[in-house]
């Protein structure tokens, strides 16, 4: 599969100096540059990119505010550039792949290329199952239900109780127990403890097969709890509720996944 790429920097040099880094990569198709965040908005909107490589620190309209102005489109992935380090926590929130630092190092590139194509071949097997299920829906009632069984069957795998975690340049050993939510930003997990918050590289769909279903559980796209750390169950607006956690913290459950709540109503 061809990966159809766009880069956008303010500095000319920077643009050529990723497109040679990116010329050994044969599956990565520059389909166009841009040299600031308005041209880059127009540029994704009419090629529709799989990936834009997106510089942070531009005059005027910046990386963050192009995330923002492609809201109104299913948006490409993104992988942010930058010369500083502060940007990395905002990048995550933005929901990005990765982030680079300048000047980009070829190994660094390989393994971002890498989560880019994991992410992209996970799209696309996801739509093919919802294409597949649709079709099945009309022709095969009963062959659909197996399918959607099928997908939804637990893991037999055995659970961690631990977890190791890599941050500020230490290993923290996290009894899972003590885990009280975890929050995804882009590719990257933000782990709430009763004294501590840690930063995991890892997807949240391969942290959830780690841990036990029974006990954490997705509440909200990008949020999952400990639901034996929740303490109260406070009612919403439009079918959405809020879950308070030993911690006093408050986390709002989505009405996609309000059916969390059903077990804690007897």
């Amino acid at each position: 599969m061809t990966i159809r790429a766009i880069i956008v920097d303010d500095e000319p040099l920077a643009i050529q100096g990723l497109q040679l880094r990116l010329e050994p990569h044969d599956d990565v198709e520059i389909v166009d540059t841009c040299t600031n965040g308005r041209e880059a908005i127009r540029s994704v909107k009419t090629h529709k990119p799989d990936l834009v490589f997106l510089d942070i620190q531009m005059p005027g309209f910046d990386g963050f505010s192009v995330v923002q102005g492609l809201m109104d489109i299913e948006p490409p992935l993104f992988v942010f550039v930058t010369a500083y380090s502060d940007h990395a926590i905002r990048a995550f929130e933005a929901q990005a792949v990765d982030y680079l630092m300048k000047p980009v190092e070829d190994d660094r590139l390989a393994d971002t290329l890498a989560r880019v194509r994991e992410r992209l071949a996970e799209k696309n097997s996801s739509e093919e199952i919802t294409r597949l299920r649709e079709v099945l829906s009309e022709v095969a009632p009963d062959a659909a239900e197996d399918l959607a069984a099928e997908g939804e069957a637990p893991s037999a795998s055995r659970y961690e109780k631990l977890i190791n975690v890599k941050d500020r340049g230490q290993i923290f050993r996290v009894d899972v127990d003590s885990i009280e939510r975890i929050d995804a930003a882009g590719d990257y997990m933000c782990i709430y403890t009763g004294d501590n918050t840690l930063i995991l590289r890892e997807t949240m769909k391969d942290l959830e097969k780690r841990l036990d279903p029974r006990t954490f559980q997705r509440v909200h796209r990008s949020t999952i709890v400990n639901l034996d750390l929740v303490r109260q169950v406070k009612p919403h607006t439009n079918g959405e509720c809020f879950l308070v956690l030993d911690s006093g913290a408050q986390v709002k459950v989505s009405r996609s996944y309000r059916d969390v709540v059903a077990r804690f109503v007897h």
